[in-house]
């Protein structure tokens, strides 16, 4: 493998959600990133320039990048999110856009529940909106590390500063409850290209870094939680051949925290602890491995593992319990049936379990709980109360997303109904 490639594979990658009202210029911000990044090819620039002439646009209407895919992502598809992804000579991005419908609340969810950061739209001529509330709830429900606030069309308010600073003092107010650590705010033109990749002429008020700058720059090592060392096994390796005789590993992905030869370890949920033999990666044997690395780990004792079962550090244990408190967001039209049986998958372990209680539903344009209104249908936000047939190893959300998120299934139909955050 040549240096440039591997340099590419080994560049951090940051994954990036995109929310906002319909109309308030998601499709074109897109477009302008990657096009004023040059992440575009020659002939897909060519084909919108054709089909801006086409249909009357003055300038490369750059909505068409991500709009031409999402008309065929419309003809019916359930969970509408389209990922792009693109590179600069400092970072590896993935983008997942999510249509900006009310009624795709389940969108945002899917397309943002392994962001790094939120890029949440704002058209500067109509301030803050009841979308925009619910698109910030649903990121900090998430724990999206980092939420990038774009106040768009400023070229339609004379590139006025105090238009931008009333936006962005109305937005802290009505977020001020919401447990966001890092929230910035950037006045934008996506049309015309101002604080997108290159600094703005016409903003010269505004000091801070554009949004590529800040999508380049932005710390996200932390965002991973390195503390815990949580290895879901997935699949247990016995290869039949005579050079391997005797190998047992057990393949899967480190989700968070590290681990070393030679430490101790207890498999969940036997409770046999032994010691790491060896950390196999491909044709290389590591001496150290950390998420979200995907490794072959093999033990010093012989102990009966399998697919579900979770290795972790001696003294730091997951909860095991099978009465689970969850906020879930509802994928399906048929509605959430209390008592009802579902499958949950959680890391690679799956088991049946019964909903007990729906708590309280979120009023999610008003951020308030209500516990009057039971009934959980599509898009509908709620925190409920389960019981499964086994134990799970989790851990909360807000400490781990990897450990702390479910989603369930309809035995039935074997439909995804339900995203879950761990409480």
């Amino acid at each position: 493998m040549n240096g440039k490639q591997s340099g590419y594979l080994d560049m951090e990658l940051l994954r990036f959600t995109t929310a906002g009202s319909v109309d308030d210029g998601k499709s074109t911000l897109i477009g302008r990133l990657l096009y004023d990044s040059k992440a575009i090819f020659d002939d897909q620039l060519e084909a919108i320039e054709r089909a801006s002439e086409r249909i009357g646009n003055e300038e490369v209407n750059l909505a068409l990048l991500t709009d031409g895919l999402r008309a065929e992502r419309e003809q019916g598809i359930t969970i509408d999110v389209a990922y792009r992804y693109f590179a600069t000579p400092k970072r590896k991005f993935i983008i997942a856009d999510t249509p900006g419908h009310i009624q795709y609340t389940r969108n945002m969810v899917t397309g943002a529940s392994t962001a790094n950061v939120a890029l949440i739209l704002v058209d500067a001529r109509q301030g803050v909106l009841e979308q925009t509330l619910r698109h910030a709830y649903i990121a900090s429900l998430l724990q999206i590390p980092h939420i990038i606030v774009c106040v768009n069309k400023m070229d339609l308010v004379d590139f006025s500063q105090a238009t931008f600073d009333a936006i962005q003092k109305d937005l802290k107010t009505k977020t001020a409850s919401l447990p966001v650590k890092d929230i910035r705010y950037v006045p934008i033109s996506a049309l015309l290209g101002d604080n997108v990749v290159d600094a703005s002429q016409n903003m010269p008020w505004y000091p801070g870094p554009t949004l590529m700058s800040l999508l380049e720059n932005i710390y996200i090592s932390d965002d991973i939680n390195h503390q815990n060392f949580r290895f879901p096994v997935q699949y247990v390796v016995r290869p039949q051949a005579k050079d391997w005789h005797d190998y047992r590993g057990y393949a899967g992905r480190v989700v968070s925290g590290s681990v070393k030869v030679g430490d101790k370890v207890t498999v969940l949920p036997s409770g046999f602890s032994s010691t790491v033999k060896t950390i196999d990666f491909y044709k290389e044997t590591l001496q150290e491995a950390s998420a979200p690395q995907s490794v072959t780990i093999t033990l010093n004792d012989d102990i009966d593992i399998s697919r579900g079962d979770m290795l972790v550090k001696e003294l730091d244990h997951p909860q095991v319990n099978q009465d689970i408190d969850m906020m879930i967001c509802w994928f399906n039209e048929r509605k959430l049936v209390p008592r009802g049986k579902y499958i949950i998958r959680h890391t690679s372990a799956e088991a049946k379990c019964m909903i007990k209680e729906v708590v309280f539903k979120v009023n999610i344009n008003t951020m308030k709980e209500n516990s009057d209104d039971k009934e959980v249908g599509m898009n509908d936000i709620a925190r409920i109360a389960i019981r499964t047939t086994k134990p799970l190893f989790f851990d909360s959300y807000q400490m781990n997303r990897e450990t702390g998120s479910i989603i369930l299934v309809d035995e039935g139909t074997n439909e995804t109904v339900a995203a879950g955050m761990i409480i």
